[in-house]
């Protein structure tokens, strides 16, 4: 294994085709830099391999979903446009005897991260929701790694993400297989963050959502993050400058903010300890806000679970309480 490894680098060193579709508008100058296979920058160099390194890793978690779960769960790719005409890549879970005529309730389920992609990390939910009668959409939204460099850079954090997934939402709606009226969403951490934005700005497109250690509040969560990553997100087009140069924008994509919008029944999941997303800034406000406002939600904190803040990823009897939580909150409102 190692030396298939070795090999793969050595070829990407030598070769390092890019695949990635060119950006709309992009001037040739531009696209040149970094794809200049004969650019002797160090750091293009270097970029170009890990992007290629991001695509195969996505190949490789692809072909270990088939082989894993293929006989009962069948995986299609689709690309789905924004509202800029933009193509966003979507992964799409089904049963593999799916019911001629039949629409299924669907599930919506977003990842977080700053430039995270579909991982193992995500297989249990997917399973348990095509398993349990859903069908699922998992949107890759633009800063997702894996689907070449103009994707990865178009990180948009609480609106570009946001668009694309509303984006999938609406296209999975559309599908003759997927009843519109019994539609969710699902995301945890930055992912939470995008539902609830989602269900704001379309108060009308889902039928019930969660939300599993969300960021609530994005002014506290610019607050208290490493200074480089508060920098990284800053240089954002959005946002241009840090929320003293440009406070609204800020406010612009802070969930809690925007809570009398929402009419989705939402059900909200948090734990104690979470130094990522502290449930005492957004979980615990964010409920204050919803009862605040007279809307439908439930919500479970757990005590010091174990993994904290990736405490749904693990093997333990709080993950599975909170899943099998999640699809009974799903089942009383979409089946």
């Amino acid at each position: 294994m190692k030396n298939v490894m070795f090999g793969v680098i050595s070829v990407l060193l030598m070769v390092c085709t890019v695949h990635a579709q060119e950006p709309v508008d992009r001037r040739a100058d531009e696209l040149k830099v970094y794809l200049d296979l004969e650019s002797k920058d160090t750091n293009v160099k270097l970029d170009q391999i890990l992007h290629q390194l991001d695509e195969v890793n996505q190949k490789v978690v692809t072909l270990s979903f088939i082989q894993r779960y293929g006989d009962e769960i069948k995986m299609e790719r689709a690309m789905v446009p924004n509202v800029n005409n933009d193509l966003v890549p979507a992964w799409v879970f089904k049963p593999v005897k799916l019911k001629q005529g039949k629409r299924y309730p669907a599930v919506v389920t977003v990842h977080g991260g700053f430039h995270y992609s579909l991982d193992e990390h995500f297989f249990g939910y997917i399973t348990r929701f095509v398993r349990e009668g859903y069908v699922v959409i998992f949107p890759e939204y633009g800063g997702s790694r894996g689907y070449g460099k103009p994707h990865y850079d178009d990180q948009q954090y609480g609106s570009g993400d946001v668009r694309d997934t509303i984006a999938a939402a609406e296209w999975f709606a559309s599908q003759s297989y997927v009843d519109s009226k019994r539609l969710g969403i699902v995301g945890r951490s930055r992912g939470g963050m995008v539902t609830l934005l989602a269900i704001e700005q379309k108060p009308k497109l889902f039928n019930a959502a969660v939300d599993v250690v969300g960021l609530a509040d994005f002014l506290m969560y610019m607050a208290y993050k490493p200074e480089y990553r508060r920098e990284q997100i800053a240089k954002e087009p959005q946002f241009n400058g840090l929320p003293f140069d440009n406070l609204q924008a800020y406010i612009d994509v802070s969930p809690i903010m925007h809570v009398e919008k929402i009419e989705t029944p939402l059900l909200i999941h948090a734990t104690t300890y979470d130094q990522t997303v502290n449930h005492k800034v957004h979980a615990e406000r964010l409920v204050e806000a919803l009862q605040a406002h007279e809307k439908q939600y439930e919500y479970k904190l757990y005590e010091r679970a174990p993994g904290s803040h990736n405490f749904s990823d693990a093997d333990t009897p709080e993950a599975a309480d909170s899943l099998n939580g999640i699809i009974e909150f799903l089942d009383k409102h979409l089946k």
